[in-house]
């Protein structure tokens, strides 16, 4: 029967391994049996000192992170990023973007945001995309989501907000009269809801998805002179979304298809990939814009601040 490379993760890492790896305990002593307590004679009591049972079992009651509050469940994936345009270097003069052709290792992570971490890919949520650059200048975390915008421009409304994607603590039940009171009371979130609802609200896996960094930034060259920017990643695969019947079907018999999906694929050699891009805008047109270009619910038109090209992101 044709099984796919996750499934088979086991078994070709089994065939890869030329010797049995040396098996140690959580401060890396050498285990000589593991499958084995130490006790008093054949049939007496197992005793306190054989450490690699208290250590075992010491592993095992922690190996429980607690979950995150939002963005719990992901997928990450490590590949590089590779500059494609030299315009960059007019706008910013970190290392990793000093010449067209060089690479520097990344990693991602893909996420849901309002579920737990066993919940299902499949979910009508925005989806987390952050990138961090192992650069020379040091690790560079650009965060963001696969949306320009979001619900809400000020951050003292994240958390009431994301309290509302939770369980209703007097039922311990998801309750949607909590997300629609807070959306109806705050006007500004209408341009993410009306992402959110369109055919784009559910991606098909996190290959076939755009990224944003969402903030506005601020760029600074060697000139040591200042530009704002945003972020953009533009998948190569092509948008392509799931509609609510495929989607409620998956959440069912593949809860974690966007995890399985991004595997297989790499495992294919099948890599996925965006082009990396800026917008950039000057400290005076931000001054005399019709609004402010700071403000997380709106995005800057492409027709006045056109895409620039700066390389690609891939995940291999």
């Amino acid at each position: 029967m044709s099984r796919s490379p996750a499934e088979d993760q086991l078994e070709d890492f089994k065939k890869k391994q030329k010797t049995a790896p040396l098996l140690t305990s959580s401060n890396g002593a050498p285990v000589e049996d593991k499958t084995n307590s130490v006790t008093v004679g054949p049939n007496g009591p197992i005793v306190l000192q054989d450490f690699t049972l208290i250590d075992e079992l010491a592993h095992f009651d922690r190996e429980r992170i607690p979950e995150r509050v939002v963005h719990a469940k992901g997928a990450g994936a490590f590949g590089y990023f590779e500059v494609t345009n030299p315009e960059i270097t007019k706008y910013c003069k970190a290392a990793l973007f000093s010449e067209v052709g060089k690479k520097t290792n990344v990693s991602v992570r893909f996420s849901t945001v309002g579920g737990e971490s066993g919940s299902a890919d499949t979910v009508r949520d925005p989806r987390g995309f952050a990138v961090k650059f192992y650069t020379e200048d040091g690790n560079w975390d650009l965060v963001g989501n696969n949306t320009p915008i979001f619900f809400v421009r000020d951050p003292v409304l994240f958390p009431s907000f994301i309290h509302t994607q939770k369980r209703n603590p007097q039922t311990h039940l998801k309750d949607a009269d909590m997300f629609w009171d807070f959306i109806s009371l705050r006007p500004e979130t209408t341009h993410q809801v009306m992402f959110l609802f369109s055919d784009r609200g559910i991606p098909d896996g996190y290959r076939h998805m755009n990224g944003y960094g969402s903030h506005t930034f601020k760029l600074v060259n060697a000139a040591n002179e200042a530009v704002y920017c945003k972020f953009h990643y533009k998948t190569d695969q092509g948008i392509q979304n799931l509609d609510v019947e495929k989607a409620a079907e998956l959440s069912s018999s593949d809860p974690d298809y966007s995890i399985r999906d991004l595997y297989n694929a790499i495992a294919r050699g099948d890599f996925p990939s965006w082009t990396f891009y800026v917008q950039i805008m000057t400290f005076k047109q931000a001054e005399n814009y019709k609004w402010n270009p700071f403000d997380l619910t709106k995005v800057w038109p492409h027709a006045d601040f056109p895409l620039i090209k700066v390389g690609k992101l891939v995940l291999d």
